[in-house]
């Protein structure tokens, strides 16, 4: 049982080191709302998503005023809408309705995001499946709350690499789209393999079609907390850095299962997981590459951050899991560049490159992550990279996710401002030379050898 004592042990934590749950999301099957008249279709989506939903944000501020716990984003993840919309949509712009809809059911109700504008095609894609990958560009400039998510990969069923070809000119596309706002539509898109069906954040949360009506999946974060820790063991050995870090993830583990069952409790939904991700934001000292940097590392990117990652990660999760029953989603260690100051002082110090990034990306839970990368990047570019980060994920059997921007009008040397959680960023070299001949082959890459164990 978790008491009160713990939450105020956190206090010091809470104030003077940036910890808070960085979301409560709420996930809502739509499977019921299926319908073949699209009308209808949007009609069962806004009821079934204001009524599940109506006191979410309401008691999330009610438990951030009782525990004086800060509860950053309130969000809403929705069963993939390629599988809701199928029956009814005949076009992209039929999609696109459904997009609309689902953002205003977001300001309705106050939410801060409703991720699951999504599809699932690691192996195929159905006719909906492309007209709901086409809609995408649209979609997110004609709304501001939405976030999509298309899985491309697993490690059971290989990359569909029809699918990554396309992300690579969707995104292209989704830039063009929203060239007004610096190409901001890329940073609610995400290309994943082996998605989680319970992930808390964005832009990859979708409601798994494994799960049931509803379901309360809570993010927690605290990278200021885990820096301060680590600066009481300066130079000590590394299982005494290992420890310190397993111990402050289990308190801030702690707290989001507190925030978690409160949640669960107050709105009659049942609890699912907490992950237990460091997700940083563009707060001085709430980042990831600061903890590098205090492990030992002189900047993220230096000799030994790839080793150190793999080490904070682990002994988060050994931490973290020791905290809750139910851990899922993500969880470990996120390096998005521009959400995160120490990147960002990384990228223009000349000590991390994309390569650097990539490599890193094999042992922290996301991948390419809020990447600025010049406009002019071509389509194929930008689909290799994403195979590239593809086959990270499925030969390691974990979750890989690419999240760039090809900002349009900008180049390297130029910054981009995203504002709020999302940052700011330096725009990052590409590598230039060419990989057309092989993104532009059909098919799929098959699954690794490791894969089949049935």
């Amino acid at each position: 049982m978790i008491n009160i004592s713990e939450v105020r042990e956190t206090n010091d934590m809470i104030e003077k080191e940036n910890l808070d749950v960085r979301t409560i999301t709420m996930g809502i099957s739509l499977l019921d709302c299926i319908d073949s008249d699209l009308d209808k279709v949007i009609e069962n989506i806004e009821n079934k998503i204001c009524s599940v939903a109506k006191d979410l944000v309401s008691t999330g501020r009610e438990i951030e005023r009782e525990f004086g716990i800060p509860i950053v984003n309130k969000r809403i993840s929705i069963t993939p809408v390629a599988i809701v919309g199928g029956a009814a949509c005949k076009t992209p712009q039929d999609f696109v309705k459904i997009a609309e809809a689902l953002d205003r059911c977001a300001k309705k109700l106050g939410v801060n995001f409703i991720g699951g504008y999504s599809a699932l095609v690691s192996k195929s894609m159905t006719k909906a499946d492309e007209l709901l990958i086409r809609s995408i560009p649209e979609a997110l400039a004609k709304t501001d709350f939405i976030c999509s998510s298309i899985n491309v990969a697993s490690t059971k069923t290989g990359i569909n690499m029809d699918a990554v070809r396309l992300m690579g000119t969707i995104i292209k596309e989704a830039a063009e789209w929203t060239k007004e706002k610096d190409s901001l539509g890329c940073a609610k898109l995400v290309v994943i393999c082996n998605a989680p069906d319970d992930n808390p954040f964005m832009a990859g949360a979708f409601h798994g079609v494994t799960e049931g009506d509803a379901v309360i999946n809570v993010g927690v974060s605290g990278p200021g907390v885990v820096k301060e820790a680590l600066k009481s063991v300066e130079g000590k050995s590394f299982e005494i850095l290992c420890e310190t870090i397993k111990k402050t993830a289990f308190k801030v583990t702690r707290v989001g299962q507190l925030v978690a069952q409160e949640a669960s409790k107050r709105l009659g939904v049942p609890f699912g997981i907490i992950d237990l991700s460091l997700a940083p934001t563009p707060a001085i000292g709430d980042s990831v590459a600061d903890i590098l940097e205090e492990i030992g590392v002189e900047f993220a990117g230096a000799p030994g951050t790839t080793a150190a990652l793999a080490l904070l990660n682990d002994q988060v999760k050994k931490g973290g899991v020791m905290a809750s029953s139910y851990v899922g989603g993500l969880s470990g260690a996120f390096i998005p560049v521009s959400e995160d100051q120490g990147m960002i002082n990384a990228v223009e110090a000349g000590a991390i490159t994309i390569e650097k990034l990539e490599a890193m990306t094999c042992v922290c839970s996301v991948g390419l992550d809020m990447i600025a990368i010049p406009g002019d990047t071509k389509d194929t570019t930008i689909a290799g990279m994403i195979a590239d980060e593809m086959a990270l994920g499925m030969v390691n059997q974990k979750t890989t996710a690419v999240r760039v921007i090809p900002v349009i009008g900008k180049g390297v040397g130029d910054t981009v401002e995203f504002g709020g959680l999302l940052g700011h960023a330096p725009i990052m070299p590409v590598n230039q030379f060419d990989c057309s001949a092989f993104v532009n082959r059909t098919g799929r890459i098959p699954a690794p050898i490791h894969s089949f164990k049935n």
